[in-house]
C-alpha cells in the first residue's frame, strides 16, 4: 500500500552536541537524509519542518525548575557543580551553548510529527533527531536533556486523548518513557533491551510491570549480550503482536535507536542490518491493522554513525511509504561524498556482508535464555487469555 508519510527535518538537529569526541553525534541524522535524498525516496514535498517546543510543552514532562536550569546552563550563568544536581555537567550530559533552545527543537519536531499524524494529514511522521528516552522530570541522563518521546506521547494524551503504545527497541532500557507513564492506564510501553546487567541504565527488568492503576501496561525484554537476529526477532515479534492485541491502542509510537547492531561500540548485542529491516515492516503492519495507520517513528541511540545508523533509520523511511525494505548497493555518490569525513570504511550495500563477526559460541544458550524471559514478559497476558470466560451467573 501507498502510505502519506512526513519526514520531520531541519539542518538545526545539528546544534544538539555535547563535545568533539562525545558519541552523541547528530551528524547521524544529516547523513541518513542526505542517503535518502540520494537513493531518491525523500522529497521536499514530505519534509515536515519543525518547531520549538514551548516551556509549557516541555513542562508536561519536566519541572519548571529543570527547565529553567537548562536555560541557565546553556547560558553560562551556573557552574557544573550548580547544574549536578539535575544530570547536567556530567560525562554523560556536559553543559554546552544554547542547550536548552537545542533540545526544545527536538521536542519540537517530535511534536510537530505528532500533530501532522494525528491531525490526519500523514498516515505517518518520522523524526530521527529525537528519541530521547532516558530524560526525567528533573534530571538528565544518558545523553538526554529533555525526553521528546515522553513529552509527545503527555501531549497525545492531554490534546487528542487517545491510547498510546510505545514500543522502544534500542539496545538501552527506555527508562524515562516507562517511569513517566508507570502509572497510567492509557499508556502501555515495551521495551525490548540489552539486560541492565552490563549495560546503562541497569532497569528494564522483566517484574517493571506498572504501578497502581498501571499496572500490566509495561513491558520488559532484557535479552542477553550477544543476542543475535533470530532470537531478538522472535522476542519483538511475539511480543509485540501479543501486546498490540492486549493493550488495543490508538497510535503507535516507536524509539528506533540503531545500537542493537554488532559494531556499535557501547553495546554488546550482535543484531545486523537484517533486523533493523524488520523492525519498522512489523511496526507499520500494526499500525495499519490496528491504529489506522497511525504511526510516529523516533530516533534514538546509535553510536556508529558511519556505518549503522544511515542505513538503519533509511529503512524505516522505505517502509514508512509503503514500500519494500532497500536492497543491493548504496547509492555510489553518497559513499564518495561521506567517505573523505569518515574515519572507517563506508559499507557498500544495504545488507551486511554474511559472517561479518566471529560466531558466538553460546548461541543456542542465550536464545534459551531469551525464551525464558520471553514467557515470563508475556505472562500476564498469557494469564489473561488462559482464563474461563465469564458467565453471567444467579
Amino acid at each position: 500500500m501507498t502510505c502519506k508519510s512526513g519526514f520531520v527535518y531541519s539542518p538545526d538537529v545539528v546544534n544538539y552536541k555535547f563535545q568533539e569526541e562525545h558519541p552523541f553525534n547528530q551528524t547521524r541524522v544529516v547523513m541518513t537524509k542526505d542517503l535518502l535524498d540520494k537513493a531518491g525516496t525523500l522529497s521536499n514535498e514530505q519534509i515536515i519542518t519543525p518547531r520549538y517546543a514551548t516551556d509549557e510543552e516541555i513542562q508536561l514532562v519536566h519541572s519548571r525548575k529543570y527547565v529553567d536550569t537548562v536555560k541557565k546552563a546553556g547560558e553560562g550563568k551556573l557552574t557544573e557543580e550548580e547544574c549536578l544536581e539535575f544530570g547536567i555537567g556530567t560525562e554523560d550530559t556536559p553543559i554546552f551553548t544554547n542547550m536548552h533552545e537545542a533540545s526544545s527543537l527536538l521536542v519540537g519536531s517530535t511534536l510537530a510529527a505528532i500533530d501532522a499524524v494525528l491531525d490526519g494529514d500523514y498516515d505517518h511522521a518520522l523524526n530521527l533527531g529525537g528519541g530521547l528516552h532516558h530524560g526525567f522530570e528533573r534530571k538528565a541522563s544518558g545523553f538526554c536533556i529533555y525526553n521528546d518521546g515522553a513529552v509527545g506521547i503527555r501531549y497525545i494524551r492531554e490534546q487528542y486523548g487517545y491510547r498510546v503504545l510505545y514500543v522502544d527497541t534500542d539496545a538501552h532500557h527506555g527508562d524515562g518513557v516507562q517511569w513517566a507513564f508507570y502509572d497510567d492506564p492509557g499508556v502501555c510501553t515495551f521495551s525490548i533491551h540489552e539486560t541492565g546487567r552490563y549495560l546503562f541504565p541497569g532497569t528494564g527488568n522483566v517484574n517493571e510491570r506498572g504501578l497502581k492503576e498501571g499496572y500490566g501496561y509495561s513491558f520488559n525484554l532484557p535479552i542477553d549480550a550477544f543476542t543475535e537476529d533470530e532470537s531478538f526477532l522472535e522476542l519483538y515479534e511475539s511480543a509485540f503482536t501479543e501486546i498490540v492485541n492486549y493493550f488495543q491502542p490508538d497510535v503507535i509510537v516507536t524509539q528506533n535507536g540503531a545500537d542493537a547492531h554488532f559494531l556499535d561500540p557501547l553495546t554488546h548485542l550482535c543484531g545486523t542490518m537484517n533486523i533493523f529491516e524488520k523492525i519498522p515492516l512489523l511496526a507499520h503492519q500494526l499500525a495499519h491493522e490496528k491504529c489506522e495507520g497511525k504511526w510516529i517513528a523516533l530516533g534514538g541511540g546509535g553510536y556508529d554513525i558511519w556505518r549503522v545508523v544511515p542505513r538503519a533509520w533509511a529503512q524505516i523511511w522505505k517502509i514508512m511509504l509503503g514500500e519494500q525494505p532497500f536492497k543491493g548497493k548504496l547509492p555510489e555518490d553518497w559513499r564518495n561524498h561521506w567517505q573523505p569525513k569518515s574515519p572507517v570504511t563506508l559499507p557498500s550495500t544495504w545488507h551486511d556482508v554474511a559472517n561479518s563477526y566471529k560466531a558466538i559460541p553460546r548461541k543456542q544458550e542465550i536464545t534459551e535464555k531469551n525464551a525464558k524471559v520471553l514467557e515470563s514478559c508475556m505472562q500476564l497476558i498469557y494469564n489473561q487469555k488462559n482464563m474461563p470466560s465469564q458467565k453471567s451467573g444467579h
